[in-house]
């Protein structure tokens, strides 16, 4: 913990789930608070806090310290002021890792984080530590502040937004799980975004935990470690699969039949989780019986039910081709697929060829359903224009014959037509009852 300032004034600028906490924080430490928000927000609870609200607004406003919501590019005229004029600018985990001691492992990827985030929570929890998931999984750190208890473990899942303005974040182990293209319309390059996720390794010391994939240096102090499904058992190698799975220095913890998450990248995920529970203290008995308990992550691989043989799988937090590549994996033929949203500006090609001799048909959905038909059509997969989420799931649901997974994996995200994934996912779930799936 570098700790904070003495208190001065602090601009807020974004306020959603984080922004609120962030600003709410300050206020609580003493500072004099103004946030904004290019939208009109609800801020009753924010101005019962003392508070000044500014929404809509993108003016700049005159700091001793800025806290940038992930949701606001560099480029809103208030960080770019900022920037200019050498104010510091802290990301809402930034200011939070700094107001409390508690010891913090970090998840961050392209894929896979809020699955690796709440199983390693769910691991330290079964084991009898304390134990909270937060972050990008939809608890801010910055709320918990005072909340737990000194030695509780902070499990946060970053996403490259939230590691940008993190000048000394320090997890005590951390994971990049992997990284693909993705929020390139946020992003000059696929360099600048890798970039922003190697951040989470910066400030790490000799003695902590760096989990990457092969080949990709750590920025920080720890030695780059890694995980493999293959038979790998190297020096640099904390956990393998072997007939199951291992962690070095535990030996063989369970069978892949005892652990229910399913598909290949899950697998990524569990030894990822468990050589991070390892670090921790967990031995092997701990890890397993942890694993064998855990109930999935909502949104994700998530069977909501079956009707006439067919099987509804809810994958909405798929944001992006490599997770629905992922998710195709998980259910390798037989596949109707639903996919589509708003852009990201990540091509379809690769997941187009994954789902060639798997989809027997897809139903798209949102402002890149054209594009998202095309190259499925280049390789022979024949598609729909469905329009609507809805109205995909009763096509898929009409034309499916038993034996067959209706599979929502949309490849994009969704706020052309939701709220968020999980409002995507909660719309699937209740047109996959509506057709009888329970």
């Amino acid at each position: 913990m570098s700790g904070l300032p003495a208190p001065g004034r602090a601009l807020v600028v974004g306020l959603a789930r984080s922004g609120r906490a962030a600003a709410i924080l300050l206020r609580d430490l003493g500072w004099q608070v103004v946030a904004v928000d290019r939208d009109a927000v609800p801020a009753d609870d924010l101005r019962a806090a003392g508070v000044e609200v500014r929404a809509p607004s993108e003016d700049p406003v005159p700091a001793d310290l800025l806290i940038r919501s992930p949701g606001v590019p560099r480029e809103a005229p208030p960080l770019a002021a900022a920037y200019a004029a050498g104010t510091p600018v802290w990301g809402e985990i930034e200011l939070a890792s700094r107001a409390m001691p508690n010891p913090v492992m970090a998840v961050t990827g392209t894929n896979g984080k809020t699955t690796t985030t709440e199983l390693l929570a769910h691991l330290l929890r079964s084991a009898g530590l304390d134990a909270v998931a937060c972050g990008n999984v939809g608890t801010p750190m910055a709320s918990l502040v005072g909340q737990v208890a000194g030695d509780c473990w902070l499990v946060a899942e970053c996403s490259s937004f939230q590691l940008e303005d993190t000048p000394s974040f320090h997890p005590h182990a951390a994971v990049l799980l992997n990284v693909t293209p993705d929020h390139l319309d946020r992003y000059s390059d696929f360099a600048a975004y890798r970039q922003a996720k190697l951040n989470v390794f910066t400030h790490q010391r000799a003695d902590d935990l760096a989990i990457l994939p092969v080949g990709m240096a750590c920025p920080g102090s720890a030695a780059a470690r890694h995980v493999s499904d293959g038979a790998d058992e190297g020096p640099d190698t904390v956990s393998w699969a072997r007939g199951g799975l291992h962690v070095r220095g535990l030996g063989r913890v369970a069978a892949w039949d005892e652990i229910p998450l399913r598909g290949a990248h899950n697998r990524q995920n569990v030894m990822a989780a468990a050589a991070m529970a390892a670090h921790a203290g967990l031995g092997a008995a701990e890890i397993a019986a942890g694993l064998a308990t855990f109930p999935g992550v909502p949104h994700r691989l998530e069977v909501v039910g079956t009707a006439d043989g067919v099987t509804f799988v809810n994958d909405s937090k798929a944001t992006n081709p490599a997770a629905a590549i992922a998710a195709l994996d998980a259910y390798p033929a037989g596949v109707r697929l639903i996919a589509g949203g708003s852009s990201k500006g990540t091509p379809f090609g690769d997941l187009a060829a994954a789902a060639a001799g798997v989809v027997v048909h897809a139903y798209l959905i949102g402002e890149t359903g054209p594009e998202m038909a095309a190259a499925l059509g280049a390789v022979g997969v024949a598609s729909t224009l469905a329009g609507g989420l809805p109205e995909a799931v009763s096509q898929a649901a009409r034309d499916a014959v038993p034996g067959e997974v209706v599979l929502l994996a949309p490849a994009c995200a969704s706020f052309d037509q939701f709220t968020g994934y999980e409002h995507r996912g909660d719309v699937f779930r209740e047109a996959a009852r509506g057709v009888g799936a329970g």
